[in-house]
């Protein structure tokens, strides 16, 4: 039997999680054998620096990123996303995109994500050294259906983990084929 792709979307602010539960989640279905590609954020912004940060430029990006992930998916490739992807707009082109989309929404909230921020930018932000900055200068919009919400403020990466695996198989996500 051919694996079905799934694309599995974390969203939320910066400092939520998106990244430590992605990298977690990742791990865990490549370890298993199976096929999974991993789309993060920072990463991609580190590879290509000329991406804005205005909301036009915002709804571009994630756009580019869910065809991306959109094409991995129908060649059978799971597909972990974590992109703050503040805007109800592209994260909507998202899922219409994809057949098999989970939205996990991080709702950490934004005085745990500022705590958290070791590299100063909710501070520099604040400070209006940094313009168009979720959370603080620019919107974050809650979105309205997620699959999945989590606050990550009280709970673990490997709880997180565990509740998204969870979800994973008894949806039909993923099949243990051990048994």
């Amino acid at each position: 039997m051919s694996e079905k792709g799934f694309v599995i979307w974390f969203t939320g602010l910066s400092g939520s999680g998106k990244s430590a539960l992605g990298d977690a989640l990742h791990k865990e279905i490549s370890n298993s054998g199976k096929k999974c590609e991993r789309l993060d954020g920072d990463v991609v912004r580190n590879i290509f620096p000329e991406t804005g940060f205005a909301k036009d430029d915002r709804n571009t990006h994630i756009k580019k990123m869910g065809f991306i992930a959109s094409l991995l998916e129908k060649n059978g490739i799971i597909v972990v996303a974590s992109f703050i992807s503040p805007y109800k707009e592209s994260r909507g082109f998202v899922r219409e995109l994809c057949s098999r989309f989970i939205e996990v929404y991080l709702s950490t909230p934004l005085e745990t994500c500022e705590k958290r921020d070791v590299k100063g930018l909710y501070r520099r932000a604040r400070e209006g050294e940094i313009e168009s900055f979720t959370g603080i200068s620019a919107p974050f919009e809650t979105p309205m259906f997620p699959e999945i919400v989590i606050d990550t403020t009280d709970e673990t990466v490997d709880q997180s983990l565990e509740r998204i695996m969870q979800y994973l198989k008894e949806r039909g996500f993923l099949i243990d084929e051990s048994s």
